[in-house]
């Protein structure tokens, strides 16, 4: 199975090699056809704590690393 590539902004670097990114997502409302924005947040596993807040990343969906992250930066 492939896995899931997401791109989007880095909102915190507090964690150790641990970063918080917020991925937006738009679509169309099924029923009233308004261009609609969602957004999550996915934490992600920053092995060398080279990225910080507003940054744009890349992220791989990975094996769970901890109870949380389950994601890895490949690229900025």
């Amino acid at each position: 199975m492939t896995k899931r590539i997401l791109k989007g902004e880095v909102v915190s670097d507090k964690g150790d090699k641990t970063i918080v990114v917020k991925v937006q997502r738009k679509f169309r409302h099924p029923f009233y056809g308004k261009i609609i924005s969602r957004s999550k947040k996915y934490h992600a596993h920053d092995e060398k704590n080279k990225y910080k807040k507003g940054d744009f990343v890349k992220i791989i969906e990975s094996k769970p690393i901890s109870k949380l992250k389950s994601w890895q930066v490949i690229e900025k």
